[in-house]
């Protein structure tokens, strides 16, 4: 785990490179999500397992980052007595996903501009965000490009995750806005 977090400090200073992240505090995250082992409080644990999501940067080739993630593993192994001579194993599970920049948007971006800036009284300001979103899988593998707009939240995915209510109403109608704008608005008949 420790080899791991020094590989993430190795990553993030990658970020010089990428012109969409270079300006971002820590656009890599190797998350720590789940570990276990032991069977008992009195015994020494016999395994260790733990589970991490890992971030990538758009264009990074998966492939070469798990390269990267096993000569790491294996490094570290190597250097430490009893993985030495009992290697770890890695298993990758879930979805693996290249990292996403939302391109040949600029209509729908637009729409959404106008219709925040109806609702909330000001500009819509862009970010840009190290967090997983499934919007990358409508723009990778859909060539369907894919906005993420939301409200105003703390500690997304935290313990204490929390949304600021009056952001909410705003997102609804910002996003009724955006979709009578972009997709159309019929007349309703009246019923005899």
């Amino acid at each position: 785990i420790q080899a791991l977090k020094q590989l993430e400090i190795v990553w993030n200073a990658r970020k010089v490179d990428d012109k969409h992240f270079h300006d971002h505090p820590h656009p890599i995250r190797f998350n720590l999500g789940k570990i276990e082992g032991g069977e008992w409080t009195s015994s020494v644990p016999a395994r260790c397992v733990f589970e991490m999501r890992v971030a990538t940067y758009p264009g990074q080739r998966l492939e070469d980052a798990r390269a990267e993630l096993e000569a790491c593993i294996a490094e570290a192994a190597r250097a430490d007595p009893f993985l030495a001579n009992r290697p770890p194993s890695l298993t990758y599970n879930g979805f693996m996903a290249e990292g996403y920049v939302l391109e040949g948007a600029d209509e729908m971006e637009s729409v959404l501009r106008r219709s925040h800036t109806a609702v909330w009284g000001e500009p819509l300001t862009e970010h840009v965000t190290s967090a997983t979103t499934d919007a990358r899988f409508f723009g990778l593998y859909a060539d369907t490009p894919a906005i993420v707009y939301g409200p105003i939240c703390r500690m997304p995915h935290g313990y204490d995750e929390a949304v600021d209510l009056d952001s909410v109403r705003k997102v609804t109608q910002t996003i009724a806005l955006f979709i009578a704008d972009w997709c159309g608005l019929e007349p309703i008949e009246a019923k005899p």
